[in-house]
């Protein structure tokens, strides 16, 4: 079950993104990038979004989240013990429905150019690769250029 995030998961979360982000994306990020990636650059992202972070898992024990940032699917992880048993398709069912209530037509997400596992899966459940954009990573430093793959899915009324 999909379900509201709360304050008392941030530490959790922020380790959970934490471990597979530095797993998945440390290797395809410029280094400058990777020494921002701290546990608490990812709880300070997290306590900001927190209203809109949607989580599977046991209470204080997440095994995935999903977090909205305006018509963005800003962030979606998921544990290496939970890839594969169906969280991701999940959230990323329940972040398109919220998106939709929002009334939000087109839908984006961004991926690390060289993650294909997460683009399969985006492309899988039916996002399209609009192009190469450049973002402005949120650091404690202010925005950090990267090149990263910009996704677009248009969302059913």
């Amino acid at each position: 079950m999909v379900r509201e995030a709360n304050t008392s998961e941030i530490d959790c979360l922020a380790e959970l993104w934490f471990d597979v982000w530095h797993q998945s994306h440390a290797r395809l990020s410029p280094p400058d990038l990777v020494r921002f990636r701290t546990r608490e650059n990812f709880r300070d992202r997290l306590q900001a979004v927190l209203p809109d972070i949607r989580v599977v898992g046991p209470r204080d024990a997440p095994v995935g989240f999903c977090a909205l940032k305006g018509d963005e699917l800003y962030q979606l992880f998921v544990s290496p013990q939970a890839q594969g048993s169906g969280v991701a398709v999940r959230l990323i069912a329940d972040a398109e429905a919220r998106l939709a209530e929002r009334s939000v037509e087109i839908a984006r997400l961004t991926c690390a150019i060289g993650n294909d596992r997460a683009a399969r899966f985006y492309e899988k459940s039916g996002w399209c690769r609009t192009g190469t954009i450049v973002n402005m990573a949120e650091t404690s430093e202010g925005p950090y250029p990267v090149e990263i793959w910009r996704y677009e899915k248009r969302l059913a009324p």
